[in-house]
């Protein structure tokens, strides 16, 4: 069976803006741990005020975009606090967290800026950007992410019939751009994902396409 997958990238904020590194920490709160709703088990998940995961600007965005989505049998989100916020302005309240589909994980980078990183540790920082498999703050590398984010199109998406609608971290969407399309992991920084892009692909395991338009 042939399944619609359509990823939606988080709305503006402040990390956005800045050009930061997300926070793990207060990131994955709701929901990740068992796989719940955007808004299930928030207090017992320990998690952070969302309250500055976007901006106006994002919110007002978001909002105007609801309208133009699709109806979807099957929501997943990023377990991010830009993702929640985003799915909740777009009404997807009731999306789950999927691990799966969190963002790269930066390690020590965390809550840090592009500059900040590229002005303490301009050798780290560029060997990140040249090779898909370095990770040298620690924590994931885009080859590693590729790898999980294709595993989840190729496994839980791909068993699931209709529309799927996720709302997902931006290197997400690169990620499942590049499976899709088959091409070398190399290709990933060659992919911009602006706020709230919609991105769309229909297949099955092993063969996708990449709707444009």
């Amino acid at each position: 069976m042939t399944v619609r997958v359509i990823f939606v990238s988080p709305a503006i904020g402040p990390e956005l803006r800045q050009a930061r590194f997300a926070d793990e920490a207060s990131a994955y709160g709701v929901g990740a741990a068992n796989g719940g709703a955007v808004g299930d088990g928030a207090a017992e998940a320990g998690a952070v005020d969302d309250g500055d995961a976007l901006d106006e600007a994002g919110v007002r965005a978001a909002r105007a975009l609801r309208p133009d989505l699709p109806v979807a049998s099957h929501r997943f989100v990023s377990p991010s606090a830009r993702c929640r916020r985003t799915a909740e302005e777009l009404g997807l309240a009731d999306a789950v967290a999927e691990p799966a589909l969190r963002g790269c994980a930066a390690g020590r980078w965390r809550g840090r800026t592009l500059d900040e990183v590229a002005a303490e540790e301009p050798e780290a920082l560029m060997a990140w950007l040249a090779d898909p498999a370095a990770a040298p703050h620690g924590g994931e590398s885009v080859r590693q992410l590729c790898a999980r984010v294709a595993g989840w199109l190729d496994g839980t998406a791909a068993g699931l019939t209709g529309r799927v609608l996720v709302v997902a971290e931006p290197d997400t969407v690169r990620a499942a751009a590049v499976h899709a399309l088959g091409v070398p992991d190399q290709a990933f920084r060659r992919l911009d994902v602006p706020p709230l892009a919609v991105v769309e692909l229909t297949g099955r395991a092993g063969r996708w396409n990449l709707r444009l338009g």
